[in-house]
């Protein structure tokens, strides 16, 4: 399943990300990982130090190599260099899956040990001073939709994307790209904000969407976030002396996390999986094609020269079974 966590800023959607993820990890699930937020933080909330943080390669630079390895022998892509993050696959891509190496994961990814598992934890890479006043940060997150968009995975397999915060993640077709977005709100007035405005963005492509309540202290603050949001309230996460501890660098073993808040991270996981009996491929194909042809003809033939929608393939839908080892990559 493709998971998204997004929300505000100060929401705590990366420190929730970071404890879905190792409660993934823990009930043996498949995890790859993505920082997708323009503030890096997904590696520290994981456990790695400033310096192992700081060494995470970044997506964005190495864009080249994504596109040269996901253009495979596709005859309707004429080069990597008229590939755009929303280049849809077709007949002959090369696509990622989740349990295999590959030269992306070599580049891009790297293994986080937790302590019930390991996962893949990859990140788009921070804003540089190169880049201030002269880049658009949707750039960099380009990366991480082109491989979302040539990306098959299974039931037990977990992709977990640590969004940009607000509703940022509008700026691209990417946030169609998820089995199940978990929205993070505090019980605030502002909480709700961003959750008003994906759910008006989001209501006409399908969007699977249900909030997380977060920095939840009692019954009010349910009450009043069930008034705000109705039936998407999924699941409220306390105050947790566990994260607090973490977050000054001491962190306990992750199963001393408090049972209450273990039962939430269930609840998503419960969620999640229930998502996948309602897999659309081909409203997952059709969504990309849509998006990729806006871009093209917004910026992506003018910056390419090329005709971007003669890379679509009419026949290809992305789907599962391609996932399958019987499902030969191209040379």
């Amino acid at each position: 399943m493709k998971i998204a966590f997004v929300g505000k800023g100060g929401s705590g959607k990366t420190t929730l990300s970071s404890l879905f993820i190792r409660h993934l990890a823990a009930n043996e699930a498949h995890v790859v990982a993505v920082d997708a937020d323009i503030n890096q933080h997904l590696g520290a909330a994981l456990g790695l130090d400033e310096n192992e943080a700081a060494a995470l390669p970044a997506m964005g630079a190495q864009l080249p190599l994504i596109k040269d390895y996901l253009r495979g022998t596709n005859p309707r892509i004429s080069s990597a260099a008229t590939m755009i993050k929303t280049t849809p696959p077709g007949e002959g891509s090369r696509l990622l899956r989740v349990r295999e190496d590959n030269p992306v994961y070599d580049a891009c990814a790297r293994t986080v040990r937790l302590d019930d598992g390991e996962i893949k934890l990859m990140a788009t890479g921070p804003f540089t001073e190169t880049d201030l006043g002269v880049a658009c940060y949707h750039s960099k997150v380009g990366a991480v939709e082109l491989c979302l968009n040539h990306l098959v995975d299974g039931q037990d397999e977990y992709v977990v994307v640590d969004m940009t915060a607000g509703s940022d993640s509008f700026a691209s077709g990417m946030f169609t790209r998820f089995d199940m977005t978990f929205l993070v709100a505090e019980p605030t007035r502002k909480g709700v904000s961003v959750y008003r405005q994906y759910k008006d963005y989001a209501r006409d492509f399908g969007v699977a969407l249900k909030v997380v309540g977060n920095k939840v202290q009692g019954e009010d603050d349910l009450d009043f976030l069930r008034s705000e949001v109705g039936d998407d309230l999924l699941v409220g996460i306390g105050q947790s002396d566990w994260v607090r501890t973490m977050e000054k660098g001491r962190p306990a073993p992750f199963e001393l996390l408090e049972a209450d808040n273990r039962m939430a991270l269930q609840a998503l996981q419960n969620t999640a999986e229930d998502s996948y009996e309602l897999r659309d491929w081909e409203r997952y194909t059709r969504q990309m094609v849509h998006f990729h042809l806006k871009n093209a003809e917004s910026w992506g033939n003018e910056k390419t020269g090329a005709d971007l929608a003669a890379q679509v393939d009419p026949a290809f839908v992305l789907h599962e079974h391609l996932s399958e080892p019987s499902a030969a990559q191209p040379a």
